[in-house]
């Protein structure tokens, strides 16, 4: 079959592979329909995540139909249409039983990694490197699901192709960001990164009540999705000093909650940008957190500071007497997807959570390298590139 490998840094290129197939009785096959590029995926093709391979498969955020099924499988069947989350769930641990799935003990086979760089490995995700389990991933035209009876979830009729792909990590990573975030009514929430994972953020914020939701970005066509489809208000950060910004639009204080949605590649208009590219070029930090940063220094006192970007090591010059002084609860997480998703889709099925406009770039897998390229340099306005194989 045909899969879109990574050759090495900033090299992709579309292969043949093996065909999975199923190799413990709780698994299943399944025909991928549409699988989308995503933000983190960035970080990978970059070099910034250890633990990449040759011909390792790319890709973690999909749905699509399941073939075949494991003799321990009880609650997915043969042609069910399924979106799947992005981590893996065994449903039995301490952590799946608790709703922290992304930190599932026992779908990682290579926990090890995670415990030398993290103190503790993450469960296992699709696509994502040897530190969450080596997992082929989902730009393929097959994928084996790991625990799919857990990890699946049946996509309501009504809802199309292009709309519930992104209930595989963008709508519940964002969701995730907001719930945990702590936002209740009347809120005022700043979100950094009008991606997929942010406009969701943004989304999620207004549905659990935020009087007001400003997302920050650079790229106009995000800015103009963020506006027009979300109903975020938007901040250009090219055009304007954040911070004095979003003091004015907050009544001098700040915001209740920020959400952090760009991760380890952050860009800045300011000094700190070039400090941190190049205390990366000398290896003397892994991750660029200025967003991070942005985000502790802009929050009010007593507020919520919630990162949603990927990232992946260490980082300089993070202001730890802020998140103390002003009493900030600092959170993080990758997504705990499988507690939202179902939810997750009846809104999308409700129309309360718009999600298809993401879609902005949908080709065949064929030209998944073309497709990567243009999502890195945003070229064409792209926000998502999808493959349909």
């Amino acid at each position: 079959m045909k899969a879109l490998c990574w050759t090495g840094i900033n090299k992709l290129q579309v292969e043949d592979v093996d065909e999975p197939t199923i190799l413990e009785p709780r698994d299943a096959i399944v025909k991928v329909t549409l699988s989308t590029s995503c933000g983190s995926d960035l970080h990978l093709l970059g070099g910034y995540v250890p633990g990449m391979r040759a011909g390792d498969v790319l890709g973690h955020e999909f749905m699509g139909e399941i073939v075949a099924v494991g003799s321990g499988v009880e609650k997915r069947k043969v042609g069910d249409r399924v979106v799947v989350c992005s981590f893996m769930s065994c449903g039995q641990c301490f952590y799946c039983v608790n709703g922290l799935t992304s930190l599932c003990d026992n779908t990682n086979p290579h926990p090890g990694l995670g415990e030398g760089l993290f103190g503790a490995s993450t469960g296992g995700c699709f696509g994502y490197s040897q530190i969450t389990g080596g997992f082929a991933g989902s730009h393929a035209e097959y994928v084996r699901v790991p625990h799919i009876d857990t990890g699946a979830f049946p996509i309501p009729d009504g809802v199309t192709d292009e709309q519930a792909v992104f209930a595989s990590d963008a709508v519940p990573t964002g969701w995730m960001g907001a719930d945990l975030g702590g936002v209740k009514p009347g809120d005022v929430v700043a979100v950094w990164g009008a991606g997929g994972v942010g406009q969701m953020a943004a989304r999620a914020s207004m549905l659990l009540g935020a009087e007001k939701v400003i997302v920050i970005d650079r790229l106009p066509e995000r800015l103009e999705q963020a506006r027009s489809i979300i109903g975020a208000e938007t901040l250009d950060y090219s055009d304007t000093e954040v911070m004095a910004e979003l003091r004015e639009r907050t009544g001098g204080r700040g915001p209740d909650v920020s959400i952090e949605a760009v991760g380890m590649e952050a860009h800045s208009e300011r000094p700190d940008y070039l400090y941190d590219r190049v205390k990366t070029a000398l290896k003397l930090e892994t991750d660029r957190p200025t967003a991070v940063r942005e985000a502790i220094m802009a929050t009010r006192k007593g507020g919520s500071v919630f990162v949603l970007g990927v990232f992946g090591g260490l980082v300089d010059k993070f202001p730890l007497g802020a998140v103390m002084n002003k009493g900030l609860t600092l959170r993080s997480a990758q997504q705990h997807g499988h507690r939202y998703i179902p939810m997750l889709l009846e809104r999308i099925a409700a129309g309360e959570i718009p999600t298809g406009h993401l879609a902005t770039h949908v080709m065949p897998l064929a030209d998944a390298p073309k497709g990567y390229e243009m999502f890195k340099t945003k070229d064409d306005g792209c926000v998502r590139a999808v493959f349909r194989p």
